[in-house]
């Protein structure tokens, strides 16, 4: 990671956090719920994905204050779906980011609603953005509702529990990919090009951008849960074979993994050049996103 991506993520990172405790706190919940949803609010998350929004919507003279509580919401939608999936329902895990998963620190059911609030609480936050017009708040809504929903990451999540105990084909875990992790990556480039004033051209240069960054962050957690550090993963390597999943590197191997994922980094920088920004950070991301050990 560059010094000057470095910086620019920990000053985000640093009023993301702000602004979702603000938001949480500002609003009327029972004290353990609430609880419930600031302690998988502040489980050290990298907020790839408001960040992302954040430097999406600056490459094209986008403003902070128009963005922030959009960017807040896809990070309130990220962090349902972890809660979601740690439960024993789904993938039941005992951690995520290193400490007990939210269903263990609490309950089964306390964390089922703590997710329930922070899904709909993320579309409140962008109706209550002053700074946003009636017709983008339209847009928004309906874009992240699509991304987030059985179209988009849930249906990705289906596809991932359907494909467990059978092997798959690269264009069944790309598609199941898409979905799952790269829907949200996609709102959030998508949006914040949006909100900074992106034409219709840019947009769907950034949305491939941004298609390719999904399928990059999830090759990249599929080879980390072969190779990565327990400590610095916050799960314990070799989840994903322990829960039968089809992964890039038991598809391609592990060298084939790495190669697959140097395509998707070339690709999402050839559609950025595509998308006429001068930003180095988005492309930045794409090398911070390729070469991250957790």
């Amino acid at each position: 990671m560059t010094q000057a991506l470095q910086t620019y993520m920990k000053d985000k990172v640093e009023l993301i956090n702000q602004q979702l405790e603000q938001f949480i706190y500002a609003m009327q919940i029972p004290e353990r719920l609430q609880d419930s949803i600031l302690y998988s609010l502040r489980a050290g998350g990298k907020r790839i994905r408001p960040i992302l929004m954040l430097a999406a919507s600056e490459a094209y003279g986008g403003q902070d204050n128009r963005a922030i509580s959009v960017a807040c919401a896809v990070e309130m939608i990220h962090t349902y779906s972890l809660i979601h999936d740690d439960l024993p329902a789904m993938d039941d895990d005992d951690t995520r980011r290193g400490q007990p998963t939210n269903h263990r620190q609490y309950d089964e059911a306390t964390a089922i609603l703590a997710g329930d609030g922070l899904l709909t609480t993320a579309f409140y936050s962008i109706t209550n953005n002053e700074r946003l017009t009636d017709s983008e708040k339209t847009y928004l809504v309906k874009e992240l509702a699509k991304a987030s929903g059985p179209e988009g990451m849930v249906a990705g999540q289906m596809l991932d529990m359907e494909g467990e105990n059978r092997t798959l084909t690269l264009e069944e875990l790309e598609a199941i990919h898409r979905r799952k992790t790269g829907e949200l990556l996609r709102f959030s480039a998508v949006a914040g090009a949006f909100i900074g004033g992106a034409n219709a051209q840019q947009l769907e240069e950034i949305e491939t951008y941004a298609n390719y960054l999904g399928l990059l962050f999830q090759i990249q957690d599929d080879i980390l849960d072969v190779i990565g550090d327990e400590q610095h993963i916050g799960k314990p390597v070799g989840s994903d074979q322990t829960n039968q999943k089809s992964t890039y590197p038991q598809l391609l191997g592990l060298q084939g993994a790495l190669e697959q994922k140097e395509h998707y980094a070339l690709k999402a920088k050839q559609s950025l050049q595509k998308a006429g920004v001068d930003s180095s950070y988005l492309e930045d991301i794409i090398d911070y996103i390729s070469n991250r050990y957790k």
